[in-house]
């Protein structure tokens, strides 16, 4: 089948077709500079001050899902079959201020205005799943967003006194969903993209198949699923990437599985598409899972793409690590499954070749008698690198620990475990005394590094705190820390 040359995509109501897509061009620029829709706000360039934020439906085996997403890092080439929804297509009953909109007005949520539409969107995003959020869902889904003229307090007020302004059932984007549906699906002619300005490239597969062949041919591209991390060499470093395949649209890569023998994730699923399954299957990640960055980057960051960049503060590869994951990696037809631990060799260093990619995570089956536990500490509590980032699987029976995982982030140039901290758990009984004890011995299998987010000997110590934190929370000698209020 011949490859389309263009992208077609719906903005608001208007369908957009173009082939002049370069692999570094964002959505944003898109936005303000060609479409002149200025409403959407540049501020930090960088997925984290939501200024940006825009919704972004696509279809999925579940259906038509709108999501919020920072357009400043979104490239505009994944945008096919899409339908992209930014602020200015907002409007209530009889072209009045959408609920939304109105809500913030009368309870005082904007001051200077320039994050407003951002956190409009977020918190329309909230609406439209959620008409009546408690206070700890609507501030999860500010995370993502941020501002300092007028304090959270009164954004808040307003998130809760949304639909005393209307229903989500009469919003435009839930009326028309049956006709968005049809006009996506009418774009779907599983064929793949290849688009060209100038000698900028991007290439959007039409399948799985489709991608190992791509990337036979063209083993030195860059890859992207939700571009989180390529976005910044873009936005911050203007890197030119070209030439980009891109994934996100592959429905098959984004599926998660749970079976008998454990999960399979997608490597190509986002970290909203794999929260409900992993964190049902391993329920301590529950707190763990709104540490990791802001509502917009859940919605498009991978958990392949965490593993594949290599990167020793990434949150995911410690918990994985600690659990026993595998990834499956392909290239070309040809498939081997290897342990997470082992893929990640050296700073920036990981086991795979030009062509390779990740195809898939697998997760055992939750075992009986387990002690799990995942921590992360970083400056601030929202959308925040990790200083340390600490995972524990430990296996204890009959008040003896019979086996260990610990792996940690942040305190080597990889993802690693503390294999000499483990050896020195295996037999011993289950008491501070033990863990305190293999404590002592992270030094042996750590040596960090100190930068702006911490001091090495921060990162000694707080490592070494964790192991008294897992037993004192376990044993039920002290709370478990919660952010979330009840």
């Amino acid at each position: 089948m011949q490859p389309r040359s263009e992208i077609r995509f719906l903005l608001n109501d208007t369908e957009v077709t173009t082939g002049a897509v370069g692999a570094g061009d964002t959505l944003l620029d898109m936005l303000r500079l060609e479409r002149r829709l200025t409403g959407t706000k540049e501020g930090c360039a960088e997925g984290d001050c939501g200024a940006c934020t825009v919704l972004v439906g696509r279809l999925s085996e579940a259906g038509l899902r709108y999501e919020p997403v920072n357009a400043c890092i979104r490239l505009a080439a994944s945008l096919d079959a899409c339908h992209v929804v930014t602020i200015e297509h907002l409007s209530g009953p009889g072209g009045r201020l959408h609920p939304v909109q109105q809500a913030m007005v009368e309870h005082h949520g904007s001051q200077c205005g320039f994050c407003t539409p951002g956190i409009v969107m977020s918190l329309y995003a909230l609406w439209m799943q959620n008409a009546d959020p408690d206070e700890t869902e609507i501030e999860t889904a500010l995370q993502g967003n941020l501002c300092r003229c007028t304090g959270y307090a009164p954004i808040i007020r307003a998130a809760r006194a949304v639909t005393r302004y209307g229903s989500p059932a009469e919003d435009a984007l839930n009326r028309e969903r049956a006709a968005v549906t049809a006009r996506l699906t009418a774009l779907r002619d599983g064929r793949r993209v290849e688009l060209r300005r100038g000698d900028s490239r991007a290439i959007l597969p039409a399948d799985i198949d489709d991608l190992a062949r791509v990337l036979s041919a063209h083993p030195q591209a860059t890859l992207v699923a939700g571009a989180t991390d390529v976005g910044l060499w873009v936005t911050k470093f203007l890197k030119d990437i070209s030439p980009v395949v891109l994934l996100g649209h592959l429905d098959a890569l984004r599926r998660v599985e749970r079976g008998p023998e454990g999960l399979r994730i997608g490597a190509g699923a986002s970290y909203s598409d794999s929260e409900a399954a992993l964190c049902d299957a391993y329920p301590h990640l529950r707190e763990f899972w709104s540490r990791i960055a802001g509502w917009q980057v859940r919605n498009m960051g991978t958990i392949g793409g965490n593993i594949a960049n290599g990167s020793p503060i990434g949150d995911m590869p410690p918990v994985l690590i600690a659990l026993g994951a595998e990834i499956v990696l392909r290239h070309g037809e040809n498939r081997r499954r290897l342990p997470i631990e082992d893929f990640f060799i050296e700073y920036g260093r990981q086991d795979i070749v030009p062509g390779e990619f990740i195809e898939e995570i697998h997760l055992p089956a939750p075992q009986p008698d387990r002690i799990h536990a995942a921590y992360k500490i970083s400056k601030r509590r929202d959308e925040d690198i990790s200083s340390v980032c600490a995972a524990f699987n430990l296996h204890v029976e009959a008040g003896r620990i019979v086996t260990a995982r610990i792996a940690m982030g942040g305190m080597a140039g990889t993802p690693k475990r503390a294999a000499a901290a483990e050896a020195v758990l295996r037999g011993q009984p289950w008491s501070e005394a033990a863990l305190v004890a293999a404590a002592e011995r992270l030094a042996e299998d750590f040596t960090p590094l100190a930068d702006w987010r911490a001091s090495a000997e921060y990162r000694l110590s707080v490592a070494r705190n964790l192991f008294r934190r897992v037993f004192l929370e376990h044993a039920g000698l002290a709370e478990p820390v919660r952010l979330a209020r009840a």
